[in-house]
């Protein structure tokens, strides 16, 4: 039978309305061929997203990553306080107690005066005063400042305190070897010197309790301790600005000076200034502490004692701000309070340099300002004795 080629017969397609479709038989070819060419291949595209694979050809939108929960971090809650009831602590505890504060590293609060006297601390409340503080500093100078790392080298649980030594103590302890004692023909010799040495670094707390020390935990101590011992801040700068009131934070933070901050404060806002000026207007002595050089803009801090009572701002374009109204209020010392409780604690024999019969200063005095004049008492007759050379027995009439 010959061959008969046949032309594939063309599917009859309905056009639409205002549609003209007739193809030939070539173009429809072409037009299968196309058709078949799209279909392989998004059927191996397709397969290549079903196996994990990505056709380096077609470039595909790079997924978002996703997004991170971030929630707060999670505050531990603090420890029940310790009930007043509470026994007393055993011999387990005090040596958990030891090992866990001994060699630790934690900022102070408050300043530790250098000496013999170091911190109270009962009931959350600090012992000496601010202002008795004030003076020990004055004084004796201070073994640690507000947010300076302080080393608890010592911890000590006696009957109804807690002693904890930073930074060595206030005397420096001995060594193993000073305890040597070493006899001879000579009699005995001690390598080291048996008097103590005062420690200038070195200060402590006491932790009073109301009968005796009750059993605790770690934790607690650590919340009666934190009036005076921080020991959650990660640096010192932490630690002193969780000292300061929220505005001085702030303030801090942002690099600026208040009017009414103490030196401190400056310090920790600008840093150590790089020029000082001592002037006086007046009767009264200031420090001018210069912060900048042109081109920029120059801060003139004005200091009266430990605190700002002026800042000045000269401005590149010429322009000159002046601050002089207070914008801090901080806790300063009241001075006739603390004269009249000195007063008031004087004994009733308190040596005076008053004269005898004279009125004591806190005495009423009459109204016409004068004070009675003080009796003269005479002076007791000289007991009789023996002429002495020069001296006149009798006179001849």
């Amino acid at each position: 039978m010959p061959w008969i080629s046949e032309t594939p017969e063309v599917p009859s397609v309905v056009p639409l309305p205002g549609a003209i479709m007739k193809p030939s038989g070539a173009r429809w070819l072409m037009q299968r061929f196309d058709v078949g060419f799209l279909s392989l291949a998004l059927v191996s595209a397709l397969i290549a997203a079903a196996s994990g694979q990505s056709n380096p050809s077609v470039q595909q939108p790079t997924p978002a990553p996703p997004k991170q929960q971030t929630s707060a971090p999670e505050q531990k809650p603090s420890p029940a306080p310790i009930p007043a009831n509470a026994p007393r602590i055993s011999k387990q505890t005090r040596y958990e107690i030891i090992r866990d504060f001994e060699t630790q590293i934690v900022y102070a609060r408050t300043a530790f005066p250098m000496g013999t006297k170091g911190l109270r601390l009962k009931d959350g409340v600090i012992s000496p005063s601010a202002e008795e503080l004030q003076q020990a500093m004055a004084i004796y100078g201070p073994a640690v400042k507000v947010g300076d790392p302080a080393h608890i080298s010592y911890v000590q649980i006696k009957d109804d305190h807690i002693r904890l030594e930073i930074n060595g103590g206030p005397v420096r302890r001995k060594k193993w070897y000073q305890r040597i004692e070493v006899s001879g023909s000579a009699g005995p010799v001690t390598p080291g010197n048996d008097s103590p040495q005062a420690n200038p670094h070195g200060s402590y707390v006491d932790v009073y309790f109301e009968k005796y020390v009750p059993e605790m935990t770690a934790q607690q101590l650590r919340d009666l301790l934190f009036p005076v011992l921080d020991f959650n801040a990660r640096n010192k700068e932490q630690a002193y600005l969780d000292t300061v009131p929220p505005i001085v934070k702030q303030a801090i933070q942002n690099h600026h000076v208040l009017v009414g901050m103490n030196q401190e404060m400056v310090v920790h806002a600008k840093g150590r200034p790089p020029k000082k000026v001592r002037e006086k207007d007046g009767e009264t002595d200031y420090e001018e502490w210069i912060y900048g050089e042109p081109p920029q803009d120059v801060d003139f801090v004005r200091m009266v004692g430990d605190e700002v009572v002026r800042v000045e701002t000269m401005k590149v374009g010429g322009e000159k701000l002046v601050r002089t109204e207070k914008e801090v209020v901080l806790d300063q010392p009241d001075k006739e309070k603390q004269a009249k409780q000195e007063q008031e604690e004087l004994p009733a024999n308190a040596p005076s340099l008053r004269r005898p019969g004279e009125d004591a200063g806190d005495v009423p005095k009459p109204a016409n300002g004068a004070s009675p004049v003080p009796p003269i008492v005479p002076d007791a007759p000289h007991p009789q004795g023996p002429p002495g050379p020069g001296e006149v027995i009798a006179t001849r009439r």
